[in-house]
């Protein structure tokens, strides 16, 4: 277990908040520039809330925002720490509505964010029943972004929203990793409906065809490790890119229809790409 996930669950709720949201845009640097792909208008939904680093961002940004997140605990923070425009739900976002098992580690808390639907033996010991459902069936109106990480299904939470995907085109910011599952379904699934993939290694969006992002994630996989503490704070750290912005063909990033707006209040990019 890392030191942030030890020490989370002895911390004000508040202090647990304020320090996620500082550090998280280091960690996940994608975060910083939600001008480049999440207009400024519309319906966010967060599939993976945890500690609402994206959801409480996204709130700033959309006129709603819909956060879904299965271990109870952490929905219940998100829905103390969320500004009225959010609405959290307690559910594992799928293929299929009803009940499914949620698998944590050992600790049984899910503090580390990686609760998932499919157990890796390595990681999971723990069980949970939860809800499940799929976007779909939550009927969301102007969806324009869907942030998805979910340790490993991605592709069901992505067949449950194929009708939201085809109806609106929303821009899907994904974390895929080759060691949790192959990447080539979710890729071939997205293709087939008319989207291209990104990626932000350094300051530039790059497109997914010209980066090898299997290569880059078998040769940094040691930095995957480390904790959001070590990654966010460590001078000179190499990066894992482990998270694809997914656009409909013919969209790039910086097209998100907020002209003038540079990028995010404080983070010193413009809407570079290449």
């Amino acid at each position: 277990m890392t030191l942030a996930a030890r020490l989370a669950p002895h911390l004000p709720a508040r202090f647990v908040t304020t320090a996620t949201d500082l550090l998280y845009p280091r960690f996940e640097p994608e975060l910083r520039r939600l001008t480049d792909f999440c207009p400024p208008y519309g319906t966010a939904v967060d599939i993976g809330g945890w500690y609402g680093p994206w959801t409480r961002r996204l709130s700033r940004r959309a006129d709603r925002v819909v956060t879904i997140e299965p271990v109870p605990h952490l929905a219940r923070g998100l829905r103390a720490t969320t500004p009225p425009n959010v609405e959290v739900l307690q559910a594992a976002a799928t293929d299929h509505a009803g009940r499914a098992t949620l698998w944590l580690p050992a600790d049984g808390r899910g503090d580390r964010g990686v609760s998932s639907l499919v157990r890796r033996r390595e990681v999971h010991d723990t069980a949970l029943d939860v809800p499940c459902l799929p976007v779909d069936e939550l009927a969301l109106t102007e969806v324009t972004l869907l942030k998805i990480d979910v340790d490993g299904s991605e592709l069901a939470v992505l067949h449950g929203a194929e009708r939201t995907l085809r109806r609106f085109g929303p821009a899907l910011f994904i974390e895929l990793e080759l060691r949790i599952q192959p990447l080539s379904p979710v890729l071939g699934l997205l293709t087939s409906l008319g989207y291209t993939g990104w990626v932000l290694p350094e300051r530039d969006w790059v497109p997914l065809a010209s980066f090898d992002l299997a290569s880059h994630q078998q040769h940094t996989a040691h930095v995957a490790e480390h904790g959001l503490l070590r990654r966010s704070l460590a001078p000179n750290r190499r990066r894992y890119v482990n998270s694809v912005l997914f656009l409909p063909e013919g969209r790039t990033p910086g097209d998100a229809g907020d002209p003038g707006t540079p990028g995010d209040p404080g983070d010193g990019h413009g809407h570079r790409t290449r």
